[in-house]
């Protein structure tokens, strides 16, 4: 197979980018290298592995895997996906700042409000569904532009473009969270982002067995950098999670159609349903920024919040426990359908009149649309609405 994976198509790239035989066996999978040291010929001589956290030769194969999915040069895998936050906040310093989303994933506004704030970084929440805002943000202490989109979980659009052409003109760093839209769906380093993170946890991954984050990015200088701190902080996955996600990411492209093909019945379902009172989904033509959405992405993926119409925290709450073939649980992006009470469980850590104020209200529910039969799920929908 050829390495340049760039003329490949995605389900090429998706079976086999990075992915060789083993050279001592021939086995068609990497193996699962289960060691936490290497031996050495001489100090300092050795086949490129020393020490596992640094490097380990599956997750080696797995970043070059990821990479390639994004049109990347370069990748490194984390032990979580905050790991992989964590890591770009520590390329900043004391006094930098930070401009973001006001619709965040609750764990990544937690570490920037609680956890980095503390070290002296500034944050600042804005609306970046009009992406000039940024401008009003911006001062000699801006170094970088952290964005979501579609976000967590009110589905935002963010118009990677435009914030790239803007962290371009004042020499600011564009990070973008990809991680509901999947390599699949959308690659902002071709829009001009910097640098991409992923959940790897979610959809890479695609069977809730793993919990990993991954970044990449094409600038030599920011990925050693970044690989630097990835050795230095000790953030790394495991060989056994880097198998899984390796397998994993074989069947990405037909997973990814069919939690498209399943969110999109299911969100035109529910947009005339009696019981919703409001849709969150970025296939919808009055979806805000559907446009940008159309444009950046390749199709509108299978994360869908609504809002029930009437109902208190109990109420919400009783829905939510009412699912018999989608399950209540945290995570998103697995092959089975899960529903989410984001007020109290993704975004909890988010100070109530925050969250609300972006849309989280307390009879919010989100859901991620799994690949089952899309008639039992329709079926389970109509069930639970009724409670």
């Amino acid at each position: 197979m050829s390495n340049d994976y760039s003329k490949m198509k995605f389900g090429t790239k998706a079976i086999h980018a990075g992915v060789e035989p083993d050279p001592t066996t021939g086995a068609i999978m990497t193996p699962i290298y289960q060691t936490s040291t290497f031996v050495q010929e001489s100090p300092g001589v050795h086949k490129g592995y020393a020490y596992a956290r640094g490097k380990n030769p599956t997750r080696a194969v797995l970043e070059k895997s990821i990479a390639a999915l994004e049109d990347a040069k370069f990748g490194l895998c984390f032990s979580s996906g905050m790991g992989a936050m964590d890591a770009v906040i520590k390329m900043l310093r004391p006094g930098d700042e930070v401009i973001t989303g006001n619709d965040l994933y609750g764990g990544s506004y937690r570490m920037f409000s609680k956890v980095f704030a503390n070290f002296g970084i500034k944050f600042h929440y804005i609306d970046l569904t009009e992406a000039s805002n940024i401008n009003n943000y911006i001062n000699a202490n801006t170094k970088l532009i952290w964005i979501e989109t579609p976000t967590n979980p009110t589905m935002q659009i963010v118009d990677i473009k435009a914030c790239a052409e803007i962290s371009k003109k004042h020499n600011l760093l564009l990070a973008v969270d990809n991680t509901f839209a999947t390599p699949y769906l959308q690659n902002p380093l071709a829009l001009g982002a910097d640098i991409v993170m992923h959940s790897v946890t979610k959809y890479i991954g695609g069977h809730s067995d793993v919990i990993m984050g991954a970044l990449v990015t094409n600038d030599e200088q920011i990925h050693a950098e970044l690989a630097f701190i990835h050795n230095s902080c000790g953030a790394t996955p495991g060989p056994m999670d880097s198998f899984l996600v390796l397998r994993g990411i074989k069947t990405l492209h037909l997973r990814m159609e069919k939690h498209c093909y399943n969110g999109e019945k299911i969100a035109h379902y529910l947009s005339n349903h009696p019981a919703i009172e409001k849709i969150y989904w970025p296939g919808f033509e009055d979806h805000p920024n559907y446009n940008i959405a159309k444009r950046q992405m390749r199709g509108f993926g299978g994360m869908i919040s609504i809002v029930l119409k009437g109902k208190n925290l109990e109420q919400t709450f009783k829905t939510a426990s009412s699912f018999q073939v989608i399950s209540l649980a945290e995570s998103l992006g697995g092959v089975e359908s899960l529903v989410n009470h984001p007020a109290t469980m993704t975004h909890a850590s988010i100070p109530k009149q925050t969250r609300e104020a972006a849309g989280v209200v307390d009879n919010m529910l989100r859901l991620s649309i799994g690949v089952e039969d899309v008639e039992d799920l329709l079926a389970d929908l109509e069930e639970a609405l009724k409670h």
